[in-house]
C-alpha cells in the first residue's frame, strides 16, 4: 500500500460511514422483523405471541453491536454488520416457520436460536474489545495450529465424541452439544496466515514448467502434503467431507494468494480430487467400510432417484425448490417441513421453496457481498499477515456457502455443513459472529489513516487526496 502510494502520489482516505451503517442496520432489522411477522400471519392468521419480544431482543442486540463498533472500531467496513444482521434475521424467521409447521404455536427452536444470537453478539463485542490489533495474533501462530488440530481430534475422544448423521464431528459436555470444528477454523486460519507470511518467499520459488504453469519445487511440497493428509484423516476418521474440503480448500487458497503461483492451486485441486476418488474406489471396489459414508454421498449425488433411501433429503430438497419456482410460495405458504433437517443442513431448500429462486439468489448476493468486503479488506490492508487473515476469513465463508448450496441443489455431493448465519445451531452461529468481528477489526486497521506523518521530500510528486 505504501509503495503504491509513493509511486502514484495518491493517498486514499476512507470515511468512517457509521451513519450509512446505521441506516443499513435499520433496513436489515426491518426486513428481519417483517419476515418474522409475516410467518405468524401466514401460518396462524395473527402475529406470533413472541413477536415483540423477538423485535425488542434483536433491536437491543443490533444496537449493542453498532454502539461497540462506533466506539472501538469506528473505521471498520460499514457493510459487513448489516449483511450479517439480515442473514441472521432471515434465518430466525425460517426457523420460526419450521417451528410452526411442526407444532402450531411453538417457538421453541426460534427462541433458542435467538438466545444463541445473543451469545454470538456478546462474543462479537468481546472480540472487538479484547483484540485491539489483529497483528498480535501472529505471535500465537504455532499455538493456534496445535489448538486447531486438537479441536479437530476432540470428537474422536471416547466418552465425549458423538456421531450424528454418520459424521463424528460433535462433542457433548455438561449436557451441551458442541461442534469444535467451528472454533478450529479460526485457529487454523491464524496458523495458515502466520506460517505463510514467514515461508511465502521460499514457497514462491518456481520449479519445472508444465503446460505453461510454473509448478513448485519438489522440496517445497511438504506443507501441502501435510495439509492433504490431515484433510484425508478428517475424511476417513470423522467421515466429514465438508470439513475436509473447507480446511484444505482454505489452505490452498491462502497458498495461492501468498505466493501468486497458480501451480499450488493446480496441485491442491488434483490432490483433493484424487483423495476423494480413492475414498470412493476404496468403498465401492475394495469394500472398505470406513469409506462407505463417502460412497453413499457420491451415489446419492450421481443418481438420487436410484437410491431413494440414501438420497431422500436431496430428492425432497429438489421437489421443494421446484415447487417454489421463480418467486416462491411466500413465507408460511410452502411445505418446507417435508425436507429432513430443514432447520440446519437444508435451510436453503426451505428458503428456496418459500421465497423462490429470486429469494435464494438475493441471499447468495448477500453472501457474495460479505465475501467481497472481506477480500476488499485484504486488498487495502497494510500488513501481509492481515491480508492473509482477511483472505482466509472471506474464503472460508465463500467455500462453506458454495459447498452447502451446491449440495442442496445437487451440484456437488452433500457435505453436512451448515449455512452460515441462516442454519439452526449454536456452534456455527456463535463462531461466525466472532469471525465477522475479527474481519471488522482488520478492516478498522486497514481503513484507518496512517498515524505516522509522511516525511516531506524536496521535489516530491504532488500528492492527490481522494475521499471515498
Amino acid at each position: 500500500m505504501s509503495d503504491q502510494r509513493a509511486a502514484t502520489g495518491v493517498i486514499v482516505l476512507q470515511r468512517k460511514r457509521r451513519g450509512a451503517e446505521l441506516l443499513l442496520l435499520i433496513l436489515a432489522l426491518g426486513a428481519a422483523i417483517g419476515a418474522y411477522a409475516l410467518v405468524g400471519l401466514a401460518v396462524e392468521g395473527k402475529f406470533s405471541d413472541n413477536l415483540w419480544t423477538y423485535a425488542a431482543g434483536m433491536t437491543l442486540l443490533v444496537g449493542l453491536a453498532h454502539g461497540v463498533v462506533r466506539w472501538r472500531a469506528p473505521w471498520s467496513d460499514p457493510i459487513l454488520l448489516p449483511c450479517v444482521v439480515l442473514l441472521n434475521g432471515l434465518g430466525l424467521a425460517l426457523i420460526h416457520r419450521l417451528d410452526l409447521a411442526k407444532d402450531p404455536g411453538s417457538v421453541a427452536d426460534a427462541s433458542r436460536q435467538l438466545m444463541w444470537t445473543a451469545v454470538g453478539v456478546v462474543l462479537f463485542v468481546l472480540t472487538l474489545l479484547l483484540i485491539q490489533d489483529h497483528r498480535r495474533l501472529q505471535r500465537i501462530t504455532y499455538t493456534a495450529g496445535l489448538a486447531g488440530i486438537a479441536l479437530l481430534i476432540l470428537p474422536l475422544v471416547p466418552g465425549i465424541g458423538r456421531e450424528v448423521q454418520g459424521a463424528q464431528i460433535w462433542i457433548r459436555v455438561g449436557g451441551l452439544n458442541f461442534q469444535p470444528g467451528e472454533v478450529a477454523k479460526f485457529c487454523m486460519i491464524v496458523f495458515f496466515a502466520g506460517y505463510l507470511v514467514v515461508k511465502r518467499d521460499a514457497l514462491a520459488l518456481a520449479g519445472r514448467r508444465f503446460l505453461g504453469i510454473d509448478l513448485p519445487r519438489g522440496r517445497d511440497l511438504g506443507p501441502i502434503l501435510l495439509a492433504w493428509v490431515i484433510s484425508l484423516g478428517i475424511l476417513v476418521f470423522q467421515r466429514d467431507l465438508g470439513t475436509a474440503l473447507l480446511f484444505f480448500g482454505t489452505f490452498v487458497i491462502l497458498l495461492y494468494v501468498s505466493t501468486e503461483r497458480p501451480g499450488w492451486a493446480v496441485i491442491g485441486t488434483a490432490l483433493f480430487v484424487g483423495g476423494c476418488y480413492f475414498a470412493y474406489f476404496a468403498a465401492t471396489v475394495l469394500d472398505i467400510r470406513q469409506f462407505s459414508h463417502i460412497a453413499n454421498r457420491v451415489n446419492a449425488w450421481l443418481d438420487p432417484f436410484a437410491h431413494p433411501d440414501g438420497a431422500y433429503q436431496i430428492i425432497q430438497s429438489l421437489y421443494g425448490l421446484a415447487y417454489g419456482g421463480i418467486l416462491g410460495k411466500g413465507l408460511g405458504e410452502g411445505r418446507p417441513e417435508l425436507v429432513p433437517l430443514a432447520k440446519s443442513d437444508f435451510i436453503a431448500a426451505a428458503l428456496g421453496e418459500e421465497l423462490g429462486l429470486t429469494g435464494l439468489m438475493a441471499v447468495i448476493v448477500l453472501y457474495g457481498i460479505l465475501v467481497e468486503r472481506g477480500l476488499r479488506t485484504a486488498l487495502i490492508c497494510r500488513d501481509h499477515f492481515g491480508k492473509l487473515l482477511a483472505t482466509g476469513f472471506a474464503a472460508i465463508i465463500g467455500l462453506q456457502v458454495f459447498v452447502v448450496l451446491g449440495g442442496v441443489t445437487k451440484l456437488i455431493p452433500l457435505t453436512g455443513l451448515t449455512t452460515p448465519f441462516l442454519s439452526y445451531g449454536g456452534s456455527s452461529l456463535v463462531a461466525n459472529w466472532a469471525l465477522v468481528a475479527l474481519l471488522m477489526r482488520i478492516s478498522d486497521y486497514a481503513r484507518r489513516p496512517p498515524m505516522e506523518p509522511t516525511a516531506i521530500v524536496e521535489d516530491a510528486q504532488t500528492q492527490v487526496v481522494v475521499r471515498r
